[in-house]
């Protein structure tokens, strides 16, 4: 925690000073400083002092420290103001700011880079890339920007020559959905000239030191920023991969490569204005080689001799609608080739923002479908200046900080002690300087500076810069924070006719009037606008819409740029003061530059200026926290029993009041009319931390509420589907009884008894009743044909039944189509040795007799007789009155092997492996006599009718083997093996 940092590096917080002076305040700030403790907290408002180094103090470990933790739960950082206000904008919807203030080289750029990346470092935990895409586009912004507004002063390496406020959109889950970046008196001036020791804009070093040697050639520029009179001051660091980084920044944001080279074909044209030259032969003027008029033309899209013309002539509409031309002297040459460099930059510059803010602008957002929009600003402005030569630039952005300023006293000082007064609290009044008659002096209407620019930019004829002071010096007289040399005659400090100085917040700054009107109009010609307008180059034509206009047209005069300079920032003002701020105060250490040297004297003046002393004494006599009572008890009601769900009290603050009593914080609180005052930061957090441990319980309780009226709704919801089902189920089994009743009604007399009836679908639950159905109707439709036939076929047809059972499909004919008469041999008789019979007088009952050839392992065939019957297979020869040469007993046979071609081979397996091979029939077989069928049917119709012996069919993929011998050697139709 914050309070536990080690007394050696002094107090964390300026509240916790002993007494609050000066002396003590600057004491413990520089002990931070010269500690490496560059952070100190104001209660809610950090004090931050430039290192000049690099710390290690904002790597991942130190985010993961600060997040979701309170103010004074850690050492004072940025990252802690950037929590607080993360926090504030998504626990109480409310939009908030961060306003970081102090002079040049304070380091706000790097502050507002660090929040920046501390805010895109929290969000997303769900990584979704939509989120992603905006977050790199917000922190990728950064680094374009500062390449083109930023630029080396004499008091910053890095200074941003520019105002920028960037608003981040975030959804009601706290990520963010995108952002607005609003930009503020781009130091245009700069461009055309420097102040020793200074540099241009970023963006050019870059281009010239970082581009490729192809880029460069392909712009006519050279690797040498002294080559170019408008970079020819400052030096150079690292600006090589400074220009890398910015090209992918730019791809990243989405710009195309179409847009990123014209950027940079305008920032070589600027370049190229700027070496350009003009002499005079005393009646006109003419430019001093015409190649840079053609690269210039070149690079812009435009035509060549509308580029001479626009820089040597100007045109003019007269009072009758008369278009003349003018013809430029040599000086208003020049001062029109640097408005026109100065233009180019600005439009560019402007153009560059638009472009950002139209690709993280929040696009199709509907409050009702993605809940409510929040936002986070946070405000990089310029810092208050004091030059060596203050001029144009230096009064508005100096007028800026006054605003900013009067603002912090408003929201900090006296609106904090308004709200005290109000609210009926016990408060001692502390005194502060009000910075208002300073902003009045600037901008009041008809009395102000600016009121003063503007009418002398406005009056007819010659009015110079003497004669604006002289007016001032006229209607200002009298206010106490205006002078000049007029005014104070011994005041030697300053010239008579140039110089006056306004007595800051900051400090006195003395301003030279020199150039004042100039910068304050718009002095550049209307030719140049429609010289860009009619570009070839798409971008370029969009940066300038104001050249469609004629020359007769363009009739009103611009507001001048101290105007729409104080318009934007009372606008900047507004937005700010209608979000919970936030403040981070920059301090400069010394003008060195040095991460060891911290200048007393100039650190107070800063410290005084800013108003940190007061802001301390405020802090310290305030309260830290005021919230309306009915928003502290919504928050907080479930820490208390007699408040929790609903209290039953008389008010919101007798309730509010149960609720402090109830954890002892009664001497820490003030009631006000309409708020509860907490003093110090502890007592909140305390309530924070036990409502942090409530929230579990009550959303758990939630839960458990809501997910038994969602299953007991589930319930209903299946009951009903259930009952459905079971109504539905019930409907389809009568529907398909009905309509099997319906098909099946008349099968009786059908000639085929139904079998081509097509049976219709069934459901799934009786499918398997469907089965046995189909299997019944099949069977009494069998029962059906057999009936019919006689007694004296039925043994044939027992035996068709059974060959069409185990050949169906596996041999291509097997007599199926002809008459069985199964015993061939029964009018055959042969005499024995003693008498002669035939064999229909044998006692068993004959299954099958015919011719056969055998074939003996040997490959050697004889002509045999081949009787089965029910008890015994014979093996006859029919040369000797077909003697039994061998008989087997049936119920040795183990099974019979068939081709699946038409020959009649067949091999009988017994189970001694003695096979018999043979060939039914003897010659050449006639049509339809293939009795492979008949024999195989008679077998397996007498063994399926035995309860003894099992059958079954076996398909053979090889030739059938017995022992070491082949058997069907050379064959090539498929084995069929039966077993039985």
């Amino acid at each position: 925690m914050a309070e536990l940092e080690g007394l050696e590096f002094g107090k964390s917080d300026f509240v916790l000073l002993d007494e609050v002076t000066m002396e003590q305040f600057m004491e413990n700030l520089k002990l931070r400083f010269e500690k490496g403790r560059i952070y100190t907290f104001i209660g809610e408002v950090v004090v931050s002092v430039n290192p000049y180094r690099q710390m290690d103090i904002y790597g991942k470990d130190t985010i993961d420290a600060y997040r979701g933790r309170e103010l004074y739960e850690n050492p004072p950082h940025l990252y802690a103001v950037s929590d607080a206000a993360y926090k504030a904008m998504k626990r109480r919807a409310k939009d908030t700011c961060i306003v970081i203030s102090g002079e040049s080289g304070a380091g706000k750029t790097e502050a507002s880079k660090y929040i920046m990346q501390y805010i895109a470092a929290i969000t997303n935990p769900g990584q979704r890339a939509e989120v992603e895409s905006v977050k790199n586009v917000l922190l990728k912004s950064n680094c374009v920007l500062e390449a083109f507004g930023n630029a080396k002063t004499n008091r910053n390496d890095n200074s941003s020559r520019f105002g920028k406020y960037m608003d981040i959109n975030f959804n009601f889950n706290g990520d963010p959905t995108g952002g607005h970046i609003n930009n503020y008196l781009l130091e245009k001036s700069r461009v055309v000239h420097q102040q020793e020791g200074e540099r241009n804009f970023h963006s050019f070093y870059q281009l010239l030191r970082g581009g490729s040697e192809e880029m460069l050639n392909s712009f006519h520029l050279e690797n040498d920023p002294a080559a170019y009179v408008y970079t020819r001051e400052g030096t150079t660091n690292n600006d090589r991969s400074s220009h890398k980084a910015v090209m992918s920044a730019l791809e990243v944001i989405g710009f195309s490569k179409e847009e990123i080279s014209s950027i940079y074909h305008i920032l070589a044209s600027i370049l190229l204005l700027g070496n350009m030259q003009f002499e005079s032969d005393g009646e006109s003027v003419q430019i001093v080689g015409l190649e840079a008029v053609n690269h210039i033309s070149e690079l812009t899209g435009t035509d060549p001799d509308s580029v001479t013309k626009s820089l040597l002539y100007r045109t003019v509409a007269t009072g009758g609608g008369e278009v003349i031309e003018k013809g430029h002297s040599e000086e208003e040459a020049c001062f029109g080739r640097d408005a026109f460099a100065k233009a180019l930059y600005e439009r560019l510059f402007g153009w560059i923002v638009g472009r950002i803010n139209s690709v993280i602008e929040v696009k199709n957002y509907n409050p009702v479908l993605h809940g409510k929009n929040t936002v986070i600003g946070v405000l990089d402005i310029y810092g208050f200046e004091i030059f060596d030569n203050n001029s144009f630039e230096q009064f508005c952005i100096n007028y800026c900080n006054e605003k900013l300023q009067q603002l912090f006293i408003e929201l900090i000082l006296q609106q904090e002690q308004g709200e005290y007064e109000r609210e009926g609290i016990t408060w001692q009044h502390i005194d502060y300087f009000n910075n208002q008659i300073i902003v009045d002096l600037v901008e009041q209407p008809h009395k102000g500076i600016i009121s003063i620019l503007d009418e002398a930019c406005l009056t007819v004829g010659k009015v110079t810069d003497t004669v604006c002071l002289d007016s001032m010096d006229t209607k200002l007289a009298q206010h106490p924070h205006y002078t000049s040399r007029k005014l104070s005659p011994t005041d030697k400090t300053m010239d008579f006719q140039k110089h006056f100085r306004i007595r800051h917040y900051a400090g006195d700054v003395t301003y030279s009037v020199e150039g004042f009107l100039d910068k304050n109009k718009d002095l550049l010609f209307q030719d140049f606008k429609r010289l860009m307008y009619n570009s070839s180059n798409s971008v370029l034509k969009e940066m300038w819409p104001d050249g469609q206009l004629s020359i007769t047209e363009v009739t009103k005069r611009p507001l001048t740029a101290a105007t729409l300079f104080k318009n934007s920032i009372v606008a900047l003002v507004d937005k700010l003061a209608c979000k919970e701020p936030y403040y981070v105060r920059c301090i400069k250490p010394n003008e060195m530059k040095s991460p060891v040297l911290f200048d007393d004297a100039r650190c107070q003046h800063q410290v005084a200026y800013l108003g940190l002393l007061e802001n301390v004494m405020v802090r310290r006599a305030g309260f830290a926290y005021r919230q309306p009572y009915a928003r502290f008890l919504q928050r907080y009601k479930m820490t208390c029993e007699y408040t929790w769900p609903n209290h039953l009290m008389s008010s919101d603050r007798d309730a509010v009041e149960a609720i402090v009593t109830q954890h002892g914080f009664q001497d820490d609180v003030a009631y006000g009319h309409t708020k509860l005052f907490v003093r110090t930061p502890r007592s909140l957090f305390t309530l924070e931390q036990e409502r942090a441990a409530l929230i579990p319980i009550l959303v758990l309780f939630l839960q458990k509420v809501w997910r038994g009226a969602l299953a007991r709704m589930r319930c209903r919801r299946m009951r009903a589907i259930y009952a459905i089902m079971g109504c539905y189920k019930r409907y389809k089994v009568k529907a398909h009884f009905w309509e099997v009743e319906r098909r099946f009604a008349n099968v009786r007399t059908m000639a085929d008894y139904g079998k081509s009836v097509e049976w219709p679908t069934p459901p799934a639950a009786l499918s398997q009743f469907h089965n046995i159905t189909v299997l019944l109707h099949r069977r009494w439709w069998a029962r059906q044909i057999v009936k019919n036939i006689p007694p004296s076929d039925m043994l044939e047809v027992r035996a068709k039944v059974a060959a069409l059972t185990a050949l169906s499909g596996e041999r291509k004919d097997w007599g199926v189509s002809r008459a069985w008469e199964r015993d061939y041999l029964a009018n055959v008789r042969i005499t024995n040795e003693q008498n002669t019979y035939c064999f229909t007088c044998f006692m068993d009952r004959v299954l099958f007799s015919g011719f056969c050839r055998k074939v003996n392992r040997f490959n050697k065939s004889t002509d045999r007789g081949l009787l089965v019957t029910d008890k015994y297979v014979y093996k006859l020869e029919p040369k000797k009155q077909y003697k039994v040469l061998k008989r087997l007993p049936l119920d040795s046979f183990t099974g019979i092997s068939v081709t699946s071609g038409v020959d009649q081979m067949v091999a009988l397996h017994t189970s001694a492996q003695d096979d018999v091979l043979l060939c039914l029939q003897r010659g050449q077989l006639c049509p339809n006599q293939d009795r492979v069928g008949e024999l195989v049917g008679s077998l397996v119709d007498h063994f399926t009718r035995s309860v003894t012996c099992t059958f079954r069919i076996k398909h053979l993929t090889g030739k059938f083997q017995q022992g070491k011998s082949n058997l069907f050697t050379g064959w090539g139709s498929k084995i069929y093996n039966l077993q039985f």
